[in-house]
C-alpha cells in the first residue's frame, strides 16, 4: 500500500504537481476575484492525485474503487446542489466529520491488516514509526469526527448553541488528552500491547472530541469550524504517512496549517486566545449588559417607510450583514435595495466583521451569491473609520459584532472584541425580529437604545422587501 516507495519516478512528480495545484488553490481562494480560479486549481490537483493513486492500484480492485467514487461523488453533487447557503456552516462541519472518520477507518484498516499496507517489520510487528503515525492519525481523526458532529448539531439547531458546562470539565479534558498521548507513547514502545491500546486510544479520542466542543458557545462557532478544518488536515497528513502517499501528506499539511492560521485570525478578531475558545463558555451568560431588560428600556421604533425616507436622503450608506440576514435569506433583497439607492446617487458599501455568521467568510459567500460587487465589500479594519462620516448604517441581523459595550463594559463577555463602529453613523437602522432575546454571546446590544438608532422589528427579508417597495 506504500505506493510511492515502489512506484515509477513519475508518480512522486505527479503528486508534487497536485500539491502545487493545491497551493495555487489556496492562493486563489484568498480573494473573491480569484476564487473561481482557485477552485479550478483545486479540482485539477485533486483529479491528478486521484488518477495517480488509481493507476498505482491493483487492476482487480479498481472496479470497487470506481464504484465507491461514483457513489460518493453522486451524494456530494446532489448535496451541494440542494444545500441552502444558510446551511453552509452545517455542511462544512459535516464534511469535516467525514474526513475525520475516513482517517479513523484507514488507521483501523492498517491496524487490522498491516501486511497489505507494508508497515510490518522483520519481527512481524507493526513498525514503531507506523504505530506513532497510526496512533496520531486515529486520535486526531476521531476527535475531528465527534467534534464535528457536535458542531453540526449546534449549528443546525438540533442542540442548543449555548455552552453546556460540565463539572470539572478542564480536569476531565486534560486527563483524557494526557491519557491519549501516554497510551500512544506506550504503544510506540511496546508493540505487543497494540490491540487494546489502539482501540482504547480510539475510544478516548471520540470522547474528547465530544467533550471539547460541548462547552463551546455559538459565538465561537467560526473559530470551531476553522479549528475542525485544521484537525481534519492533520488527520489526513498522518494517514498519508501510514499509506506512504505524498499527495495526502502535502494536502493534509496545507489544510492543517491554513486552518490553524485561520483559527488564529478568528481568535484575534474576537480578542480571544485559542486556549480560551477551547476552554469554552463564551456565549453562556444570559445576563443583560447595561442593566434592565429590553422590555423596560426606551428605544425608537420605525417602519419601512421611515427607513426608505432616511436611506433616500443619505449620501453614503454602509450595510452591515449578520447571521439574521442568512437565516431570513435576505441577501438578494438587500442587493436590490443597494442597487436602487445607487440609482438615486447614494454611495453604498458593505461592512463585514471577520466572525459575522457561523463560519469564516459566511457573509462574503452570501453576498457573492447575490452578485454584490466585490469592490463594495470591506473588512472591519478597512471600513471602521468611515462610519463617522456615514449618514446611515444599515444593520441586518448583526448583533454581537456591532455592540458598543464591547469597548466600554468590562463586565461584558465580549469586552475587548473589535466591533464595527456603527454607532458613530448619523443614523443607525437596525433590523431585528423583536426586542426580546440577546445575541449569540448572550449580551444585549447597547446600540438598540442609542438616540441615533431606529429599530426595524420584523423578519429581515420582509422588511428589506418593504423598504424596496417604498424606494421604488
Amino acid at each position: 500500500m506504500h505506493e510511492v516507495a515502489d512506484a515509477p519516478a513519475w508518480v512522486p512528480l505527479a503528486y508534487l504537481i497536485a500539491g502545487i495545484c493545491f497551493i495555487l488553490a489556496l492562493r486563489g481562494l484568498s480573494s473573491p476575484e480569484s476564487s473561481r480560479r482557485g477552485n479550478r486549481f483545486g479540482m485539477v490537483g485533486m483529479g491528478i492525485a486521484v488518477a495517480t493513486t488509481l493507476v498505482m492500484h491493483d487492476i482487480a480492485s479498481l472496479p470497487e474503487i470506481v464504484i465507491a467514487i461514483a457513489i460518493g461523488g453522486a451524494i456530494g453533487f446532489v448535496t451541494a446542489r440542494r444545500i441552502a447557503m444558510t446551511a453552509m456552516p452545517q455542511l462544512v462541519a459535516a464534511f469535516h466529520s467525514l474526513v475525520g472518520m475516513a482517517a479513523v477507518l484507514v488507521a483501523a484498516a492498517a491496524f487490522l491488516n498491516p501486511g497489505a499496507f507494508g508497515i510490518l517489520g522483520a519481527d512481524g510487528e507493526i513498525l514503531q514509526v507506523s504505530r506513532i503515525e497510526m496512533g496520531l492519525g486515529v486520535a486526531i481523526g476521531a476527535i475531528t469526527f465527534s467534534g464535528s458532529v457536535i458542531a453540526f448539531l449546534k449549528l443546525n439547531g438540533n442542540m442548543s448553541g449555548k455552552p453546556i458546562i460540565l463539572p470539572l470539565r478542564h480536569v476531565i479534558n486534560l486527563g483524557t488528552l494526557a491519557a491519549i498521548i501516554g497510551l500512544i507513547g506506550w504503544w510506540a514502545a511496546e508493540a505487543s500491547l497494540e490491540a487494546w491500546l489502539f482501540w482504547t486510544v480510539t475510544g478516548l479520542a471520540f470522547l474528547i472530541g465530544f467533550l471539547l466542543i460541548i462547552p463551546i458557545g455559538g459565538a465561537d462557532m467560526p473559530v470551531v469550524v476553522s479549528m475542525l478544518n485544521s484537525y481534519s488536515g492533520w488527520a489526513a497528513a498522518a494517514m498519508g504517512f501510514t499509506l506512504g502517499n505524498t499527495a495526502m501528506i502535502i494536502t493534509g499539511a496545507l489544510v492543517g496549517s491554513s486552518g490553524a492560521i485561520l483559527s488564529y485570525i478568528m481568535c484575534r478578531a474576537m480578542n480571544r486566545s485559542f486556549i480560551s475558545v477551547i476552554a469554552g463558555g463564551f456565549g453562556g451568560d444570559t445576563a443583560i449588559a447595561g442593566g434592565g431588560s429590553a422590555a423596560d428600556r426606551p428605544y425608537k421604533r420605525g417602519s419601512a417607510e421611515d427607513a426608505a425616507f432616511l436611506l433616500k436622503q443619505a449620501e453614503q450608506v454602509i450595510i452591515v450583514p449578520g447571521y439574521g440576514m442568512a437565516v431570513a435569506q435576505a441577501q438578494h433583497a438587500l442587493r436590490e435595495m443597494g442597487d436602487l439607492l445607487e440609482g438615486e446617487g447614494v454611495t453604498v458599501k458593505y461592512a463585514i466583521h471577520p466572525v459575522a455568521g457561523r463560519m469564516p467568510g459566511h457573509m462574503n459567500v452570501l453576498l457573492a451569491e447575490a452578485n454584490v460587487d466585490y469592490d463594495k465589500v470591506f473588512e472591519l479594519e478597512d471600513i471602521n473609520s468611515e462610519f463617522a462620516r456615514t449618514d446611515v448604517a444599515f444593520v441586518i441581523g448583526a448583533n454581537d459584532v456591532t455592540n458598543p459595550s464591547a469597548k466600554t463594559d468590562r463586565s461584558s463577555p465580549i469586552y475587548g472584541m473589535p466591533v464595527l463602529d456603527v454607532e458613530k453613523a448619523k443614523t443607525v437602522l437596525f433590523i431585528k425580529r423583536s426586542m426580546g432575546g440577546a445575541g449569540y454571546a448572550g449580551v444585549e446590544n447597547e446600540l438598540f437604545f442609542r438616540d441615533n438608532t431606529m429599530m426595524l422589528l420584523a423578519d429581515a427579508k420582509k422588511m428589506v422587501e418593504d423598504i424596496v417597495k417604498n424606494l421604488g
